[in-house]
């Protein structure tokens, strides 16, 4: 059998942990074994907070959207039943984005989700 000489791969795989741990301190950057754990934990709660971040972003729309109902005298439920009722098709990002920048406009569909109520 011919012999297998692994330099070019073994620094390849290292050099790839060492630059995805750039910016971490201490061993945590330095050290082989130190940097795949840090490496691996870290891709790790990246894989899960791209789901978390979804439901933290929806929540904070309705809590916008809950803030700005509650103005014009509806809760959040109700403003969503009315709309709902009244045929109009409004996602919650964006409806937490009118109820924040453009308030007039949050206003008049709140107006009309109340008068479907």
């Amino acid at each position: 059998m011919s012999r297998v000489k692994r330099a070019v791969h073994a620094r390849k795989k290292k050099s790839t942990y060492f630059k995805a741990a750039k910016g971490y301190r201490g061993g945590r950057s330095r050290l082989l074994r130190t940097v795949k754990e840090a490496v691996e934990r870290a891709l790790c709660y990246a894989y899960r907070d791209r789901r978390t971040k979804k439901r933290d972003f929806r929540s904070l729309w309705i809590i916008r959207i809950n803030a700005g109902a509650r103005i014009c005298g509806l809760t959040y439920s109700k403003l969503i039943h009315g709309l709902k009722l009244a045929n109009i098709e409004i996602d919650r990002k964006s409806l937490a984005e009118l109820a924040v920048a453009d308030f007039d406009g949050f206003k008049n569909l709140a107006e009309t989700a109340k008068a479907k109520l």
